[in-house]
């Protein structure tokens, strides 16, 4: 591809293999400004001022051979340093609420784009000037808008420290004579004293200033944690800007996909291993269009030039998708990569409709880590709040013999014991969005995020136009394989007593080596077995009762729902390590089911039983997030096979299937990886909605990942 840099590529891939990922130098500057400033009155300007100091004291950082700017700088922090950050965010954490979750989101960055932070800061002096200073909500709205502004003014003044770090820079490249090298920091310098305080004016301009920005708001005013926004849907928004280079032929497709690349491998700069960070392809425009384009390319083919853990890439698929894009997709996992998840558009935009979303805001939503849905540039929602323990619940309210005497009461126990740990669960996360909304605010976020500004609100305090809290359903196939097996063995065989099997998961089936075996031989989800009381059919069941009980409850602030999702990221692992044995067979320990497919291991009947069982109950109303896992070897999926994956996915999705994603690996590999991790830095699973590094992961989610069934095609 002419104008495509791949050994600039290779070199900032290895650099951002191991990256050093660390804030505490933001927070500690934003801390002492935000604490020495306790006299001002005003809580969000005062956040704003520490914001804009800690902006033009954090140490800026641009390597060789970047072409896209803005990450923490890699510098080592002296011993002295670490204890003044860590002394400053200890005194920022006990003095604000750590409820809730933050960035689950994309930004407006059309908005960006078009106005940069000054057309945004011009926005604001609008809405200021309309405001009746007679009026005591008016004041209230004037001081959000006022600290927005100051974060804007924060973040240009960053912008510059950047341009000003290039400039020297390529003064020192020009003494020791490398002219090419000085080119670039010029050049550099020069778009950031441009963007993103002006509107974006060439592509280049458009990703530097989205990676800027994405950047700035990625640290969270008295809340220090890792942030991930998602980049939306970059195939849509920085169209405009391809198209119009091309024409007039100062960008070739090459340099769009070094540029693309360079961007995708700076997210790797800024974002810790562990978590899931990226951006969305594909999809429906509200017209019904299909989004198909030279970029929805480019950014699937960055996932084989980067083939790092980050971006976290989304192809969105369509019921006409063009054949050349899901070849592509395809093709991508066959060579081994962990992305892209490949998700149902039409079944997503159904589900957001559902809930109450326009055709046009169901067309913009994007993965806001793993696999939760969110509505792009207008959302504030906090996902998997909270993880709960599904077969852990089971097992709380098994009960004693006698006291259930027919599988209809034991689910009506099961049932009322659910509804009331949602509501439980629903008051809690209520609670902290008032704690948040008391001692929180985040206005330059709000910049970006509607209804913020044109309501005068922070997203803290319910600016955003969706506020939904989505609780997450861990293990639902271990609790369906669990139910199947209770019916079966109690109830109709008669084969076991309730305190035999009490007794029996306390010994970790040590005790009773025979009531295990009846279990592994009983019929489990995953092997098509759709009827009512089949393992399949109480996924159905359940998935249904846990829809209906969310859409009981409200929670603060606009459009407040509860939805329901059904994915783990690492809780599965997590929840596994402390739960005890489980009914369905499954010893203590080990992980839950890694998603909404089935269990690993327990796909007996290959690839199309576990399809049609993952897709025999309605996915459209958990737009909370739905993961389900297929893991093939590489000596069947390959460039050969792609005809026979095609149809698999194909049929999953017309299925109504939400989101699919394929590891493409064999077990000798990551036995191999186990033994000299030193050799397999960079082999990248897919977990259970997002991707990790082999080698980092825990040995019981290794044990996990190696143990999932390897289908053949």
């Amino acid at each position: 591809m002419e104008g495509f840099d791949a050994g600039r590529i290779e070199r900032l891939r290895a650099d951002a293999l191991h990256p050093v990922v660390n804030y505490d130098e933001f927070y500690s500057f934003f801390n002492a400004a935000y604490f020495e400033d306790a006299g001002n009155p005003s809580f969000k300007r005062r956040i704003a001022q520490a914001v804009k100091a800690a902006y033009a004291a954090w140490t800026v950082d641009v390597a060789p051979g970047e072409l896209i700017v803005g990450r923490p700088a890699s510098r080592a922090y002296t011993n002295e340093e670490r204890e003044r950050f860590r002394r400053a965010n200890e005194a920022a954490r006990f003095s604000h609420p750590s409820l809730g979750q933050d960035s689950h989101m994309a930004i407006d960055y059309r908005r960006l784009l078009t106005l940069g932070t000054s057309g945004i800061a011009a926005l604001i002096d609008g809405y200021r000037a309309a405001l009746d200073p007679a009026d005591p909500e008016s004041v209230k709205k004037d001081d959000f808008y006022l600290a927005a502004r100051t974060c804007l003014e924060g973040v240009e003044i960053l912008a510059a420290r950047y341009a000003d770090r290039a400039d020297t820079l390529a003064a020192e490249s020009e003494e020791a004579g490398d002219a090419r090298q000085a080119e670039e920091y010029r050049e550099i310098a020069e778009i950031c004293r441009r963007v993103p305080k002006f509107p974006a004016r060439t592509f280049r301009e458009a990703v530097q200033s989205a990676a800027f920005v994405t950047y700035a708001i990625s640290v969270k005013p008295l809340r220090p944690s890792m942030l991930q926004f998602q980049l939306g849907r970059p195939d849509r928004w920085l169209l405009p800007y391809y198209e119009a280079d091309r024409a007039a032929g100062i960008l070739t497709d090459g340099e769009a996909q070094t540029l693309i690349d360079c961007l995708c491998i700076q997210i790797n700069r800024r974002v810790p291993n562990g978590l899931s960070c990226g951006l969305m392809v594909g999809g429906r425009l509200p017209d019904g269009t299909v989004v198909s384009n030279p970029l929805t390319r480019m950014f699937l083919s960055a996932i084989d030039d980067v083939r790092l853990v980050y971006p976290s890439v989304g192809f969105c698929c369509t019921s006409d998708t063009p054949e050349e894009d899901l070849r592509l997709a395809l093709g991508i996992l066959s060579r081994g990569r962990s992305h892209p998840a490949i998700f149902n558009d039409d079944v997503i935009q159904k589900g957001l409709k559902y809930y109450g979303l326009t055709d046009e805001e169901a067309s913009e939503y994007i993965h806001s880590t793993c696999v939760e849905i969110t509505p792009v540039a207008c959302s504030n929602v906090w996902v998997a709040s909270p993880y709960m323990n599904m077969p852990a619940e089971l097992c709380a309210i098994l009960p004693d013999d006698g006291e259930c005497p027919s599988f209809d009461d034991l689910m009506a126990r099961f049932k009322a014991h659910l509804s009331r740990r949602i509501a439980e669960n629903c008051r809690w996360e209520t609670f902290g969005r008032w704690e948040r909304a008391k001692y929180c605010a985040d206005p330059l976020l709000s910049c970006f995020v509607h209804d913020c500004l044109e309501t005068g609100c922070d997203i803290e305090e319910g600016g955003a136009r969706f506020n939904w809290i989505t609780p997450s359903f861990v293990g639902v196939s271990n609790l369906a394989d669990a139910l199947y097996a209770i019916r079966t063995l109690v109830y109709e065989r008669h084969a076991v007593t309730f305190a035999a099997w009490k007794a029996a998961l306390t010994s970790d089936y040590r005790e009773d080596p025979g009531l295990l075996a009846m279990i592994r031989a009983l019929p489990k989800y995953g092997c098509d077995c759709r009827d009512p009381g089949t393992p399949d059919g109480f996924v159905a069941e359940i998935s249904s009762f846990l829809a209906a009980e969310c859409e009981k409850h409200r929670v603060p602030f606009r459009n407040g729902r509860l939805i329901p999702s059904m994915f783990c990221w690492i809780m599965h692992d997590i929840f596994g390590r402390s739960t005890g044995a489980t009914p369905d067979g499954r010893l203590a320990g080990f992980p839950l089911g890694d998603g909404s497919g089935p269990a690993q291991g327990r796909e007996a009947e290959g690839p199309t039983a576990s399809v049609l069982s993952s897709t025999s109950w309605d996915h459209s109303k958990f737009i909370g997030g739905i993961a389900v896992n297929m893991k093939f070897t590489k000596s069947v999926f390959n460039e050969k096979s792609l005809d026979a994956v095609e149809t698999l996915v194909k049929t999953y999705l017309a299925r109504g299937g939400f989101e699919i994603q394929i590891n493409v690996t064999d077990r000798e590999t990551l036995e191999r990886a186990r033994v000299h991790p030193e050799e397999y830095a960079d082999l990248v699973v897919r977990i259970g909605g997002y991707s990790d590094y082999f080698v980092r992961l825990s040995p019981t989610m290794q044990e996990e990942v190696i143990l999932r069934t390897e289908h053949t095609v």
